[in-house]
């Protein structure tokens, strides 16, 4: 078989929405194995034996309407291609927004990112705002930090640790969280609420950040009192009106708004709280109550069957926080005080009194004043969150109980969804399907927490727990709704253009159809899917940055739901490597590590998915069937080593017709150690590499498949390989652990990058937490591979 490199390239890579960054990583000691390097070369190696179309891109036959060059459709041969707009009314809306609290004002700062005219009405004058703190669980917090807010820049600080106490002050369980925190993307954060209030009122109005779009009118002393849904109308307690092309009801637990979809009633959960703050310092100066506190950054719990006591730190764990929950049948307020009833110590320690006298001492130094107790209320789940053109969100919606700290979290990622299907552009007449999407997206997942809230609440029998309080934490802190509603709203926005491409790479955003297009998917007939045995003698280089990244965003990448993650994790591994042949052949691979298929049947596979293969060109022989299955595109991609001082820079570069946009630097240091020969295999790269395409029609199908249906594929291979020594004599390879590895990746635009940018301008979005490993490897290898591919169902 012949290999020549041809004179026209194309190219792919990581490319942001016309973003620039760097990252500059430190390579770990652990290292890149032998099994990763060869399955990268059977990827190369399969890819390069499947067949090109001849170079003035005329093909066998009439299946496609589209030049293909090098085995890789090129679309801007038959016409410029343009991105999908989201919406093209560039009018912004006029939102008004009901209810100035947590979920109100994430809103009110996501849709003015979005540019929109956002108007909140908030009874309140803020001057007693609720003294507690909440919990910012990784889920929330992640919304939060991607908008610009780092709680720990006013008072947060992390959740480390987990100590559980029967009533009688025996230690049950004390679980270190540390390790198991950074499972997830973004840090378990406890903050003080009015801190975390304050920063979202001056994000939202603030004159400065004109960057963030036109800043949020918020009216204070303003009850809203009656809703007209169908006109988009609020009247104000003054008796004053207003009207916007759509109404937020994000006004709580007792909403107003709510009636105005369906009158649905609060009832009792069963169960009251105590809420106060302690500063730590009182407590740590009594011997007596300083045992309770020595953990830092430490949620501590007291439980009795029907009765417990939560005590967690805020203000850098200046302040401990209390909510303590009890029987309401000994609640000494009203349905309808609210929040701020005021309770009493004696109150306290008589529904406590069995408790250990240490907890009951820490309590009794609580400002009396500062005492507040109020009933913990329930509702049905409501058939709708929407009327006309109001929209609920957060407790107005689905009212949480506080036993798992979510309620806060659960308004914030309404809010998120809610901004996501409402970008510059929609206009009045899209709301009220914007509004059953948002409801699509969150309904489930909002009520199903709800549901865990309530089973968390539950008594304990016998003195023990009838729900673990942690079982429910993959779900709960397992989600990114940033990453989750843009997903669905991209796909909702295919599904309602028809007049678009269906392609391979599958995942990325979809083009418009060019002239001359007259349907995608009708590749040329697949005759056989085992390859045939080939020996080859190739000398390579291999690149390879391993990196953490986002399992949340990584999933958005997947066209099809039969491919998942193995771990909730949030935090996920992917892999980069560039391989450069002697003849000039080169490819970059995204690998995307840990991910299972489920087959129709139910069998799960193991594997690794690679979403998108960028390629220099080539021209293989005819040893090899007619199939087109690799999700491949071109670019050109050079190589330069430049020595220095400290050691030697390997660069990489990607650039397609002469535009520059990825340049990969791995630095070696002077004298550093050059392993020699095959290395023991301790990878954890998994040996099936799964890949999708758009087909009509499957090997050994009969028929359209949903006229048209991504089908899955694994690759298959089977080795032997023997030295060949002509790097060492005692060795195939040499291997060269990078001390840094550098990435800067242009996204440019649609202009230069025709081909490219709708794949470029999603895998720009990935984000990099941590460079595990990078390395050089240097190889010899004569390869004697037997490789399939095997269809999924």
């Amino acid at each position: 078989m012949q290999f020549q490199a041809q004179d026209q390239a194309r190219w792919f890579k990581v490319i942001g929405p016309s973003c620039l960054f760097s990252i500059r990583v430190f390579a770990s000691a652990s290292r890149a194995t032998a099994l990763f390097l060869s399955l990268s070369l059977v990827l190369v190696f399969v890819s390069l034996a499947l067949p090109m179309a001849p170079e003035d891109g005329t093909g066998t036959g009439d299946e496609v309407d589209v030049l293909v060059r090098n085995g890789v459709y090129d679309l801007h041969s038959v016409g410029s291609s343009r991105p999908l707009e989201d919406d093209s009314h560039p009018t912004p809306l006029k939102i008004a927004i009901a209810g100035a609290g947590i979920g109100g004002l994430t809103a009110a700062i996501g849709l003015r990112r979005n540019g929109h005219e956002v108007h909140v009405y908030e009874q309140s004058r803020f001057a007693s705002e609720l003294g507690a703190a909440i919990h910012l669980a990784p889920n929330s917090n992640g919304i939060l930090r991607r908008w610009g807010i780092f709680a720990e820049q006013f008072g947060a600080n992390t959740m480390d640790r987990l100590v559980e106490r029967a009533g009688d002050g025996r230690v049950i369980r004390d679980i270190d969280l540390t390790l198991a925190n950074k499972r997830w993307q973004h840090p378990w954060h406890l903050v003080h609420r009015v801190n975390l209030h304050n920063e979202l009122k001056k994000l939202a109005v603030s004159e400065e950040a004109g960057s963030l779009g036109i800043p949020v009118k918020l009216y204070t002393a303003s009850k809203v009192v009656e809703i007209n849904p169908d006109e988009g109308t609020l009247t104000l307690e003054d008796g004053t009106t207003h009207t916007a092309d759509m109404v937020i009801g994000a006004d709580g637990i007792y909403s107003t708004t709510r009636r105005y979809i369906k009158d649905t009633k609060l009832f009792s959960s069963g169960k009251a709280a105590f809420r106060f703050l302690i500063p730590r310092q009182v407590a740590e100066a009594d011997p007596i109550t300083a045992p309770l506190v020595k953990h830092r950054n430490a949620l501590a719990m007291w439980y009795a069957n029907d009765r417990r006591i939560v005590m967690y730190p805020c203000n850098n764990n200046q302040l401990l926080n209390f909510v303590c929950i009890h029987p309401d049948t000994e609640f000494y307020g009203a349905k309808d005080d609210g929040w701020n009833k005021q309770g009493s110590l004696e109150q306290v320690l008589s529904v406590y009194k069995e408790f250990d006298p240490a907890v009951k001492a820490l309590i009794s130094k609580v400002d009396p004043q500062t005492l507040k107790v109020w009933q913990l209320l329930d509702m049905e789940k409501m058939p709708t969150w929407s009327s006309g053109k109001l929209i609920l969100l957060g407790d107005a919606a689905h009212p949480f109980t506080p036993h798992q700290g979510q309620g806060c979290g659960q308004a914030i990622e309404d809010a998120a969804a809610l901004t996501i299907v409402l970008p510059i552009g929609t206009t009045v007449g899209d709301i009220p399907e914007r509004f059953k999407l948002y409801e699509q997206i969150r309904y489930e997942r909002a009520h199903t927490i709800q549901h865990y809230s309530r089973l968390a609440g539950r008594d304990w029998t016998d003195g023990k727990p009838t729900v673990d309080m942690m079982a429910y934490t993959n779900y709960n802190f397992g989600h990114d709704e940033i990453d989750h509603a843009r997903n669905i709203f991209k796909r909702w926005q295919w599904s309602s253009k028809p007049n678009l491409l269906k392609q391979t790479p599958l995942g990325f955003e979809l083009l418009p159809k060019s002239q001359g297009w007259q349907q995608w998917g009708k590749l040329p007939e697949r005759r056989q899917m085992k390859r045939q045995n080939s020996t080859k003698v190739v000398f390579k280089t291999t690149a390879t940055i391993r990196f953490k990244t986002s399992r949340t965003f990584l999933e958005t990448l997947f066209p099809t739901t039969q491919l998942r993650f193995q771990a909730a994790d949030t935090v996920a591994t992917a892999s980069f490597s560039i391989t450069i042949f002697a003849n000039d052949c080169s490819q970059i691979a995204l690998y995307i590590h840990g991910v299972q298929f489920v087959k129709t049947c139910g069998r799960i596979l193991n594997g690794t998915y690679v979403p998108v293969l960028l390629q220099s060109p080539t021209r293989n022989d005819d040893d090899y069937d007619d199939i087109t299955c690799l999700p491949k595109l071109s670019c050109e991609i050079t190589t330069t080593s430049l020595s220095s001082s400290e050691g030697e820079d390997y660069r990489i570069a990607a650039s397609w017709r002469g535009a520059q946009f990825a340049e990969f630097v791995l630095a070696i240091d002077k004298g550093g150690v050059v392993r020699i020969g095959r290395q023991e295999n301790s990878s954890v790269v998994d040996n099936n590499i799964f890949i999708c395409q758009y087909t009509d029609k499957p090997p050994g199908k009969t028929g359209d498949i949903d006229n048209g249906a991504c089908v899955a594929m694994m690759v298959m291979m089977a080795e032997q390989d023997k030295a060949v020594a002509h790097l060492e004599e005692n060795g195939v390879s040499t291997t060269r652990t990078a001390r840094t590895a550098t990435i800067k990746i242009d996204a440019l635009d649609w202009e230069t990058l025709p081909t490219l940018h709708h794949v470029t301008s999603a895998l720009g979005q990935i984000p990099v937490y941590e460079v595990i490993h990078a390395e050089i490897v240097d190889e010899y290898r004569e390869m004697n591979a037997h490789v399939s591919y095997k269809w999924l169902e």
